[in-house]
Order: structure tokens, then C-alpha cells, then sequence
């Protein structure tokens, strides 16, 4: 008797490993977590074996489940190709993505959209959250992945983001002004560190202005300054020094998309590349 594969079980499973979390994997899906964790069973059951090993804290592959995921990435993959050459259709995805927000995931996170539509055509811009939404206004990008501006309400949340002061493990305070380090003279978060800073008599100069997060990263790394960035994307080098120094408490930023209308599919694609991004906070958090 032929077995056959049902392609939504498929999604189900890919998207459960990608996400590391049914829940999550559902909230992609629109559906219940109960109701994706019953279609992983479903697939496992047909292909009689277990694909996923499941603890109350953590959900990993098998050894079976590592075997099958490549070709069930492939599997899924065929089929957004057949329903494209169906369509006859082109579709394109113009995403920006804050820097603070873009992390050495980010490569793994397109590669994971890409495999399951590889008909969509993404195009990528890392910037400054303001100039994003700028640009997002502007209608010269689809999609912004920003910091969250408090005056506007039409965005989607996907995480909140724990920042604090990093600096190099060998550096050591030489009295005021304490040097610091920012991506640039525009950012939100260099404007709340100087705020914070004046609200505690904590004086302060620039040493370093410029770049990026991951400029930043590698001046706050040569012991130039003090940097306060999200604590996800601190290098191995660095530590956290805030309390060290006696700096203030920074704030929790809301990370949020900004999207505008799109077909069905890419808006499938949107909904995993959300759901992609809280996955990495969710395990940067834990």
C-alpha cells in the first residue's frame, strides 16, 4: 500500500524545528499549538518514526527527524515552485531590518525563508530604525523591522530586547567623562543612554560615533568606550559593566514590523520570517 505524505504535516514539522516551539510554529501557522503538535504526530506516524524529541523544556530532532528534515524542506520547497509556475507570477520582498535588530542570525534567517518559498525574491537593507521607517513611508520598502516609535500604532510586536552597557573585559574606568560608544548621532538608544546618563550627574564624552551595532561591537571590543547595546548581540569579549560602573538601568525595547499589503504567499513568508526573529530572542532570553 502506497504511502502519502500530507504537505501540511510537513510544514508543521519544518516549521516546529525552525521555530523550536509549537507554539510558536503555530502562531505562524494560525492555528492552535495542540492542533500542530497533533500534525507533527500525524507525520510521524505515517513515516513510522519519531522526528522530534519533546521535554517540557526544549524540543530537538532525532536522529530520524535530522534525516528527514532536508528532504522535507525539499518537499516543501517543490510545491511553492509548482504553485508559482501555476500563477505565473514574480513577487518581490523589499525588507528593512534595523541593525539593531540584525544579528549574525539574520543569514540563517533568510536561508530558512528562502527554502520554503525559493520563488520569492528578497532584497535586504540594514539600517537605522528612523531611516527605515522613512523609507517604509516612502513606500521604497515592503517591509520595516524596527524599534518601536511610540506614536504610531499600525505595527505587528515581535520581541522585546534587553539592552545594557558593554564594554572590553580589560578596560577599567579613568574618572569622567566616561567614553562612549554609539552607532550614530540619530539613534533612539544613544538619545536614551545620554538621557539616563544626565539624570544620575554621570558626565560623559564620545569615543566613538559611527557604523553600526557591529562597528560598534568591535570599538566597545578594543577597550575604546562603553557601549549600550542589545544584550543578544554582545560579543563573547565583552561584558556587561553597568552595574561595574555605576551606570543607570537601560530600558527594554519592543521590536516591531511594519508591512504593508501583499499577496497571500508572501504574506505566508512574512508570517515565518516573524516568526524566525522571535524564536532567536526567545533563545537568546532563556
Amino acid at each position: 500500500m502506497t504511502t502519502h505524505l500530507d504537505l501540511s504535516t510537513v510544514e508543521a514539522f519544518v516549521l516546529t524545528t525552525d521555530m523550536r516551539s509549537f507554539t510558536q510554529a503555530a502562531e505562524v501557522l494560525g492555528l492552535t499549538q495542540a492542533a500542530v503538535s497533533l500534525k507533527v504526530s500525524r507525520l510521524e506516524r505515517t513515516l513510522r518514526r519519531r522526528l522530534l524529541n519533546r521535554t517540557p523544556r526544549a524540543i530537538q530532532l532525532s536522529p530520524d527527524g535530522e534525516a528527514f528534515l532536508p528532504r522535507a524542506r525539499t518537499l516543501l520547497a517543490a510545491q511553492q515552485l509548482a504553485l508559482s509556475e501555476v500563477a505565473h507570477t514574480q513577487r518581490k520582498l523589499r525588507l528593512g531590518i534595523s541593525d539593531h535588530v540584525a544579528g549574525p542570525e539574520l543569514p540563517r534567517v533568510l536561508e530558512k525563508i528562502k527554502s520554503y518559498d525559493p520563488t520569492l525574491d528578497i532584497s535586504v537593507r540594514v539600517g537605522a530604525s528612523h531611516d527605515l521607517l522613512a523609507e517604509f513611508d516612502r513606500e521604497e520598502i515592503d517591509v520595516a523591522i524596527v524599534r518601536n516609535e511610540r506614536h504610531r500604532q499600525d505595527a505587528e510586536s515581535l520581541f522585546e530586547d534587553r539592552y545594557s552597557w558593554f564594554a572590553d573585559l580589560s578596560m577599567r574606568t579613568r574618572g569622567d567623562p566616561m567614553p562612549l560608544v554609539t552607532v550614530d548621532d540619530a539613534c533612539g538608544i544613544r538619545g536614551t543612554a545620554i538621557r539616563l546618563l544626565a539624570q544620575e550627574g554621570i558626565q560623559w564624552s564620545d569615543a566613538f560615533i559611527g557604523g553600526g551595532v557591529s562597528t560598534a561591537l568591535y570599538a566597545a571590543a578594543a577597550g575604546i568606550g562603553v557601549a549600550p547595546l542589545p544584550t543578544r548581540l554582545a560579543a563573547s569579549r565583552l561584558i556587561d559593566v553597568g552595574e561595574l560602573f555605576g551606570l543607570p538601568p537601560l530600558p527594554i525595547v519592543e521590536m516591531v514590523m511594519y508591512s504593508r499589503w501583499m499577496d497571500a504567499h508572501t504574506r505566508e513568508s512574512l508570517r515565518i520570517l516573524a516568526g524566525a526573529f522571535r524564536g532567536v530572542a526567545v533563545t537568546h532570553l532563556a
